[in-house]
């Protein structure tokens, strides 16, 4: 059984300018700007994965900047798997795979943040396998 829908909060008292500090120390970006890039890159890969509901509610989440490049992707008609989702952005920003793990690792643990464990679980149950520990989360799978 699917948790009930939460409603969207009101936007997060959490600025741009503060995501974006919190994403750099995560990350250990040398610069605010290495730092922004990077988010924008991630979040407009996550909006071409996610839809519905828990699309609308994350971007509630998220401050007005960042749910901008988050909702300015049309979403996949295929999903990717986490593996897929980290091989794509590699493939779109020019990274190795190993740096676009380590740049999702370090936003999606922030937007978890913002986004509050039901609205995450929610999100997980959306996307296919493999996001769980992009957002910083154990992959928990269910034996036959």
């Amino acid at each position: 059984m699917l948790p009930l829908r939460e409603p969207a909060s009101a936007r997060p008292g959490m600025t741009f300018h503060q995501m974006l500090e919190r994403i750099r120390y995560e990350g250990a970006y040398p610069t605010r700007e290495r730092a922004e890039d990077v988010t924008r890159a991630v979040l407009g890969a996550l909006g071409r994965q996610l839809t519905g509901d828990e699309r609308v509610d994350l971007a509630a989440c998220l401050p007005v900047e960042a749910a901008l490049d988050f909702t300015a992707q049309i979403p996949s008609p295929r999903p990717l798997t986490g593996w897929g989702f980290v091989k794509d952005l590699a493939a779109r920003t020019g990274a190795t795979p190993a740096t676009a793990r380590w740049d999702t690792g370090a936003v999606l643990a922030v937007v978890a943040q913002l986004a509050g464990p039901g609205l995450l679980d929610r999100i997980l149950t959306q996307l296919p396998t493999g996001y769980a520990l992009l957002f910083g989360r154990a992959e928990l799978t269910q034996t036959a």
